[in-house]
């Protein structure tokens, strides 16, 4: 998919949330956003990690929160902390999905769980990023997934069809964030330049 960003105005400033399963990624994505080693890649994450510093010519912030496992509302706390940590609110919500495991409607009913404690409104400010690129080869990601199922399509398009995938293993690859970044500009321009607020 095409983001054209046209009209978009370009952000001196991106705050941004890490939301997901445990072990979908998301220290790696943080790493790989950061461009340098700021989130811890070899235990388990179990707070709210914030993270700030200069990602092409901006101020950006990242925020992981702790990996979900099943219960969600007993995860309510640290997601609320972790739009907290990013005030005003942040422009994206980065939900990490691993692309070499099937996302089957136990995790869909999931995701939907932790999201929605925010509020219905989280899902515009949603960005699914898929992690694992390295694993698709030369599988286009919308063949993906197609080809995986309902559940998955039903996430991306609750996303507004907003998706991006990172090869955490080619860290080098400036590209697919600087992608990355322009595609939450697109979306920060579509919800009127606001950022999320709980």
């Amino acid at each position: 998919m095409e983001y054209v960003l046209g009209e978009a105005h370009h952000l001196s400033e991106l705050r941004i949330v890490l939301l997901g399963f445990m072990r979908a990624g998301k220290s790696s994505s943080g790493n790989t956003i950061m461009g340098r080693e700021e989130f811890d890649t070899e235990g388990k994450t179990t707070q709210c990690v914030k993270r700030q510093g200069q990602v092409a010519g901006k101020q950006v912030t990242v925020v992981e929160a702790p990996g979900w496992w099943r219960d969600y509302q007993l995860e309510k706390n640290e997601i609320e902390l972790s739009v907290s940590l990013c005030p005003p609110g942040p422009h994206a919500l980065l939900l990490v999905v691993d692309l070499d495991n099937s996302f089957t409607e136990t995790e869909r009913g999931s995701v939907q769980g932790h999201l929605e404690l925010l509020s219905e409104r989280v899902w515009s400010h949603t960005i699914v990023l898929f992690t694992c690129g390295d694993w698709l080869g030369d599988t286009p990601i919308e063949q993906h997934i197609e080809s995986e199922g309902e559940s998955l399509q039903w996430l991306v398009e609750k996303c507004g069809n907003r998706y991006h995938v990172l090869n955490n293993q080619k860290r080098e690859d400036h590209m697919q964030v600087t992608q990355l970044m322009e595609k939450i500009e697109e979306m920060v321009a579509g919800n009127r330049g606001h950022h999320y607020e709980i």
